[in-house]
């Protein structure tokens, strides 16, 4: 006598996207430690195996359309990416957001050459400016918002350039190739341990980055990943992504940005 075979159900394959604000081979091994992790903790929750892969796109842009348009079922984006990927598909949701000492609230900021005479914002008008990517929080919305507060315009501004990521910025003033530029507080303090010579001008408030889930992604699928992103604070190896581990986010707490980004508009 045969026996029918057992159904069994297929594994649950997920797809991580980013993109790449620091160099692609540090993002793959930033994340990849901690997306085994979530995957084990969400296979023992949900009773399946989860399986997740990496996706990283090459341009904000991209990685944004591909969580708008459901290519990825969840991202690491930055807070104007997240605002700009809402506005595209209003019913992306966020998962959580990172922790910093148990806060929302973290530093961005603006750093000349450690050499330079330049003391405030104010005396960066006839100066050179450099700018991260064009859909970066830091590396434009809120420092063109903390230009246009101490006067200043692109206008007003020698010339400004948008070079992408952030190590790029701070090797580009520290090679006194701009007099002034925008970044990461974290990236900043990486590329001063490596001999960059630059030193901050002046620093702002920026929102931590949210951990966002696509409009199709299953609900249930969706409430294993927050339960465990959220009861792991203490895990040494999520310490790799978020430092102080995840809070629960709300929209409202990226205003901030899209106030900066209202504000950008007149730069």
């Amino acid at each position: 006598m045969s026996l029918a075979p057992l159904s069994v159900r297929a594994d649950i394959s997920l797809t991580f996207g980013t993109y790449a604000a620091d160099k692609p081979t540090v993002t793959v091994r930033k994340y990849r430690p901690f997306l085994s992790f979530l995957a084990d903790r969400m296979s023992e929750r949900l009773g399946e195996k989860v399986i997740i892969k990496m996706q990283i796109a090459k341009e904000y842009e991209e990685g944004i359309r591909q969580l708008a348009e459901g290519e990825v079922d969840f991202a690491r984006f930055g807070p104007a990416s997240y605002v700009m990927v809402k506005r595209a598909n209003p019913s992306v949701s966020i998962v959580a957001m990172e922790s910093k000492k148990g806060e929302k609230r973290f530093k961005g900021v603006i750093v000349v050459h450690r050499d330079s005479p330049l003391q405030s914002l104010e005396e960066l008008k006839g100066m050179t400016f450099a700018f991260g990517d064009e859909l970066s929080t830091v590396g434009r919305y809120l420092s063109q918002a903390e230009l246009l507060n101490a006067g200043i315009s692109g206008a007003d501004l020698h010339s400004f350039a948008y070079l992408g990521r952030h190590d790029l910025v701070g090797e580009a003033v520290g090679a006194n190739k701009y007099s002034a530029g925008a970044l990461k507080e974290s990236t900043y303090k990486k590329l001063v341990a490596k001999g960059v010579p630059i030193r901050v001008l002046m620093s702002f408030d920026n929102v931590t980055k949210p951990w966002l889930a696509s409009a199709g992604l299953d609900a249930r699928i969706l409430q294993a990943m927050r339960d465990v992103m959220l009861a792991s604070q203490n895990e040494e190896i999520v310490q790799r992504v978020s430092k102080n581990g995840f809070l629960a986010g709300e929209d409202t707490d990226y205003d901030l940005i899209r106030d900066a980004i209202e504000q950008s508009r007149s730069f």
